[in-house]
């Protein structure tokens, strides 16, 4: 049985950073974290930690880490105008576009998404 990829957000990987559980296990199954994911994951621990941290988190992590290309961030800013009174982050709007383009799991636990396909909606 072939396991389907999970796309992590931001808030996702907080949760990994902070050690809980819940979300500690997906760094067991096949994910990828696009590059801009990553970098505003990198500006959170900066500024919640020091740059020491933010550097560990991003070594430990840049692999699983995939470019997302133009049609992606156009179909994204098209899907965060389409749900502007829902406040989803232009990250966010990035990770769950690439997710359902690449046919991947989109990990959050972020409240806006809660009722979309293809997401895997996690609380804290």
């Amino acid at each position: 049985m072939v396991e389907i990829k999970r796309c992590l957000d931001t808030y996702a990987l907080v949760e990994i950073a902070n050690g809980n559980p819940a979300f500690v296990s997906y760094l067991n199954k096949e994910f990828v974290i696009t590059d801009l994911t990553l970098a505003e994951f990198y500006a959170v621990l900066l500024r919640e930690y020091n740059e020491k941290t933010a550097d560990y988190w991003h070594k430990k992590l840049e692999h699983y880490s995939v470019t997302a290309d133009k049609t992606v961030l156009i179909e994204a800013i098209k899907f965060r105008y389409e749900h502007r009174k829902s406040k989803i982050s232009l990250f966010d709007a990035v990770g769950y576009i690439f997710s359902l383009r690449n046919g991947y799991i989109f990990v959050t636990g972020d409240k806006e998404f809660e009722d979309f396909k293809n997401v895997e909606f996690k609380k804290k």
